[in-house]
């Protein structure tokens, strides 16, 4: 079993930064993908960054790209999510997950279903 713990969230102001950390359990940390997804009230649960194993494949969602970082420590077995420049549609409950299939696609990464393991979020919430 794998276990994730969120932190890192809480209120900043537009164009401000946050970084945010997952913390996972497991001594075969570096042999997961981990992405982190986002949900704001009425809406669906969206991607927005993963890693995979290495460190060396990544993917954003268009919204992000640019200004979010995902990013691993496999020694600590923590996945880093660095926000820059926020804006208030980045206001949602962010969410780490894993997958421990060293088969996961660059795409199987962008999808939800495809994360069986997942933490409890932690809100981010940017105001204007």
């Amino acid at each position: 079993q794998v276990q994730l713990v969120e932190s890192g969230g809480g209120l900043v102001q537009v164009g401000g930064s946050l970084r945010l950390s997952c913390a996972a359990s497991g001594r075969t940390f570096s042999t997961y993908a981990v992405g982190w997804f986002r949900q704001a009230p009425g809406k669906e649960r969206e991607f927005v960054a993963a890693i995979k194993q290495s460190g060396s494949t990544t993917s954003y969602a268009d919204s992000v790209k640019g200004r979010f970082t995902i990013s691993r420590d496999n020694a600590r077995n923590t996945v880093y999510l660095q926000m820059n420049s926020l804006k208030p549609e980045d206001t949602a409950n962010y969410t780490c997950a894993a997958n421990t299939n060293p088969l996961l696609t660059v795409a199987a990464m962008t999808r939800s279903y495809n994360y069986p393991y997942w933490g409890q979020g932690t809100q981010v919430t940017v105001s204007s």
